[in-house]
């Protein structure tokens, strides 16, 4: 009988600690897993920091570049601005000193005209027979009036300079009206050196264009009366 109980004592006592034991490894597992899930999220959280710092220092070089490129851009600006200014100051000087030398020269000009007289003038038009529309020769007729003025200047011979004017009427745009009267007054120069040898430094030409006209452009004759060239024998 006391065997008996022995047997069941020790088979309830293996009952009890069984389920213990099993408990038990099951703990340890699970914090074995915990553990290692840890160790798992510690590396990547120490890669993540190491990635950050390597971020933070690239960043660091970046600012640095920046600011480094926006002093030089701050510099440029500033040398741009003192060129700019020196540019103004510059051109505002040439502008001072053309004025002053359009004043000067205006001023020469009026004295040596006022101060030259007027002997001489001849009016070359198409309404005389010389120039015709758009043309630019010298016409026989315009040649024949040149010739009567030079042999004029030869009975009386002295010091003279003369002035030819070309002249146009408004047909036309005026910039090429201008370069046709410029033509017309170049012909008569050129008449007068060949034929007649007068010096070139004694003969001064230039284009008034359609600017000074003599006659309406709104007929035919007026027209005519216009397209022409004036020469002045000054002494």
């Amino acid at each position: 009988m006391r065997q008996i109980f022995s047997i069941a004592s020790l088979l309830a006592l293996t009952v009890a600690v069984a389920p213990a034991c099993a408990t038990k490894k099951f703990v340890r597992t699970e914090v074995g897993n915990v553990n290692s899930k840890v160790d798992t999220l510690t590396g990547t959280v120490e890669q993540t920091q190491e990635r950050t710092r390597a971020n933070e220092a690239r960043i660091g070089v970046v600012d640095t570049k920046a600011e480094a490129a926006g002093r030089a851009a701050a510099d440029a600006r500033a040398a741009a601005g003192q060129a700019q200014t020196a540019a103004d100051t510059a051109a505002a000087s040439a502008r001072t000193v053309n004025t002053r030398v359009d004043t000067v020269a205006s001023t020469v000009a009026a004295e040596a005209a006022a101060s030259r007289k007027l002997i001489y003038e001849v009016t070359l038009s198409e309404d005389a027979g010389n120039f015709t529309f758009g043309r630019t020769d010298l016409p026989d007729e315009a040649k024949s009036s040149l010739d009567q003025m030079v042999n004029k200047l030869k009975a009386d011979p002295k010091a003279v300079w003369i002035e030819v004017e070309g002249h146009t009427d408004n047909v036309g745009a005026p910039e090429i009206n201008e370069r046709i009267g410029l033509d017309r007054a170049e012909a008569v120069k050129k008449y007068l050196y060949m034929q007649h040898q007068v010096p070139l430094h004694k003969i001064n030409v230039f284009s008034y264009g359609e600017v000074k006209p003599v006659s309406p452009n709104n007929t035919r004759a007026g027209r005519a009366q216009n397209r022409r060239v004036v020469v002045r024998v000054l002494s």
